[in-house]
């Protein structure tokens, strides 16, 4: 597939020089309990987990946004949340993302457009492969922010 792999390698340029332009990390979720801040009555969670990956990236938002299950799970005792579906995309040569890792987007390519820092997501299964690839894909679901008290 040498050929198909030179066809492609233009594809694979323009997508790490006009989209991978952000700087993102990939780490295993936390291990321990969370930890209640009597100060602030807020849980604070242990440090961030190992890095896996943190490099050039995107996280773009997909047009599911707002999705509702259709169907509760039978040991869920409340209504479903929206999910906030969105995609990963980093470089072939970049990990494979596990289930369950956290991704954060550490630095933007236009100072003005901060709105994705401080935000996390969470990857919903681990990263897609397929036999004919640019770019790497992982499916994300956004970590809900906490609403701010009265």
């Amino acid at each position: 597939m040498a050929g198909l792999d030179a066809a492609l390698a233009g594809a694979v340029a323009f997508i790490a020089g006009n989209i991978l332009i952000d700087t993102v990390r990939v780490t295993l979720p936390t291990s321990g309990e969370p930890v209640l801040n009597e100060d602030t009555g807020q849980l604070e969670y242990p440090a961030a987990g190992q890095v896996l990956y943190e490099g050039p990236g995107a996280v773009l938002s997909t047009n599911a946004l707002g999705e509702l299950p259709g169907v509760p799970d039978a040991q869920q005792p409340w209504a479903g949340a929206t999910r906030s579906r969105y995609r990963l995309y980093t470089p072939l040569a970049a990990p494979i993302p596990p289930k369950d890792a956290i991704v954060t987007v550490v630095g933007v390519h236009d100072p003005g457009r901060t709105s994705l820092m401080g935000r996390s997501w969470i990857c919903n299964d681990p990263g897609r492969v397929s036999t004919v690839e640019v770019v790497r894909i992982t499916s994300l679901d956004q970590n809900r922010v906490p609403e701010a008290g009265p």
